[in-house]
C-alpha cells in the first residue's frame, strides 16, 4: 500500500545503472585480475618501466583506501586520479593524459564484456518514453568513460537527455547534489521525480535525503546491499523486475 502523501504526479523519473538497467555476469575476481593485466600491459606499452608484481600490488592498495574513503566522504576518485598516484610513486610524475587514457580504456573493456542489459530494460523505457516521462541516468563510477560506453553497449542512450556520473562530477551518491542537479536540469521539484535503483546506501537513501520518491529494484542484491538491523533506509516503493515499474507509476497518479 502507498501512502496517501506518495500520491503525487511525477514527471521525470532517474535510473542507477548498473544493477538496474544493465547486470553483471562474469566473476568479479578473475575479471579483475584480467583488467589489472592488461592495465599494466597498456602502460608498458605507453613507455612506462615498471614491474608487475610490485605495480599491481601498489595499485591494488591504493584503489582500496580510495574506495573506502569514497564510501565515507561521498567523494569520487577517478581511477585515473588513483592510477596518477601510484605512477608518480614509480618516478613518474604529472604523466600526459593521452599516456595512460588508452591503458585505462584496455583495463575497463574486460569487464565491459561481461555487462549486458536487463532483458526488460528496453520495454520499460519505451513505455515510459510513450507517457512521456523525462528520463535520466546517475550512476556513480569511478570512470566517465566506462559509464558512456556500457550505455552505449546496452543501445539504451537515446533514451536518456540526462546522464550524470560521479567520475565527472567528483561527487557520489547518496550526496544530494547529484539528485538536485537532475532536478535542476529540467527545472523540477523533488516530489516530481521517482529514483530507481538497487543500492539502498547510494540510490535509496540519496532519494530520501533529495526528496525523491525511491523505489528499490531488489532482483540482484547481494547480501551486502540487503537491508541491515539498525539502519533505517527505506525505499517508497519495492520491485523485482523493471517490467513492474510502469504499473508501479501508474498506481502512483492521482
Amino acid at each position: 500500500m502507498i501512502p496517501e502523501e506518495k500520491m503525487r504526479r511525477f514527471e521525470l523519473v532517474i535510473f542507477d545503472l548498473g544493477g538496474t538497467l544493465i547486470y553483471f555476469d562474469g566473476d568479479w575476481e578473475d575479471v579483475i585480475n584480467e583488467a589489472q593485466q592488461s592495465l599494466y600491459e597498456g602502460l608498458r606499452d605507453a613507455g612506462f618501466d615498471l614491474e608487475k608484481t610490485s605495480f599491481n600490488r601498489d595499485f591494488n592498495n591504493q584503489m582500496v583506501v580510495y574506495q573506502a574513503r569514497r564510501e565515507t566522504d561521498c567523494k569520487e576518485h577517478t581511477t585515473e586520479s588513483v592510477l596518477r598516484k601510484v605512477l608518480e610513486g614509480w618516478g613518474y610524475p604529472n604523466v600526459e593524459k593521452q599516456d595512460i587514457t588508452p591503458a585505462i580504456a584496455g583495463m575497463y573493456a574486460i569487464s565491459q564484456k561481461f555487462w549486458h542489459v536487463e532483458p526488460d530494460t528496453i520495454q520499460t523505457l519505451e513505455s515510459l518514453k510513450g507517457e512521456g516521462y523525462k528520463t535520466g541516468i546517475i550512476s556513480n563510477a569511478a570512470d566517465d568513460q566506462d559509464v558512456q560506453t556500457l550505455i552505449d553497449k546496452a543501445n539504451i542512450r537515446s533514451y536518456f537527455d540526462f546522464i550524470l556520473t560521479s567520475a565527472a562530477e567528483g561527487i557520489r551518491k547518496p550526496d544530494t547534489y547529484m539528485f538536485q542537479k537532475a532536478l535542476d536540469y529540467w527545472n523540477l521539484k523533488p516530489s516530481q521525480a521517482v529514483m530507481v535503483g538497487d543500492k539502498l546506501q547510494a540510490d535509496i537513501l540519496g532519494a530520501n535525503q533529495a526528496g525523491l520518491f525511491s523505489v528499490w529494484i531488489n532482483r540482484r542484491v547481494d547480501e551486502e546491499n540487503l537491508p541491515q538491523p539498525g539502519k533505517k533506509i527505506q525505499p517508497d516503493a519495492v520491485i523485482s523486475s523493471l517490467e513492474e515499474f510502469p504499473a508501479l507509476l501508474k498506481r502512483l497518479q492521482w
